[in-house]
């Protein structure tokens, strides 16, 4: 690692610890040439995965409009925060998991379907009315009745 003082690139780790979200590793090093010490962090490198929209554009998989999107559904709602970010880091897992380059938005909108529809019933309402774009009460009405036959069923 070049020191950022002198330029040096030798230098020695004196201290190595996890960050406390534990997604990468901080380490302190001394440089061997003038003996300064400085930080560096070590994470792991992600392949970038685009999401194919609806129109066909591509952008960076960011689950932070995931996050986002979870957690306007849930306004209002008894829902912890700790279930919204477990729900978001499911999906990203499944996401990286599936080693694809590209992912669909219509796919990532059915993980979190199913993802809210175990955490909230009317989050999961409210996130499919938006995401399915239900245009009229005909077909939110339909939504409705498969969830509560699916609870008859159960």
């Amino acid at each position: 690692m070049k020191c950022m003082y002198c330029g040096c690139i030798d230098s020695k780790v004196v201290d190595s610890r996890t960050t406390e979200d534990g997604t990468s590793i901080r380490r302190r090093r001394e440089c061997i040439n003038c003996g300064r010490r400085f930080t560096t962090y070590e994470t792991v490198e992600n392949t970038p995965i685009f999401v194919i929209k609806s129109g066909g554009a591509r952008q960076a998989f960011d689950p932070n409009k995931i996050k986002a999107g979870i957690i306007k559904a849930c306004e209002k709602r008894p829902v912890p925060a700790s279930e919204i970010d477990k729900l978001v880091s499911d999906i990203q897992k499944k996401i990286y998991n599936s080693l694809v380059q590209e992912i669909s938005s219509k796919e990532i909108g059915e993980m979190v379907c199913e993802g809210l529809k175990d955490i909230d019933e009317v989050a999961y309402v409210r996130f499919a009315s938006v995401y399915r774009s239900f245009t009229d009460t005909a077909s939110f009405m339909k939504e409705l009745e498969k969830m509560v036959n699916k609870e008859k069923k159960s």
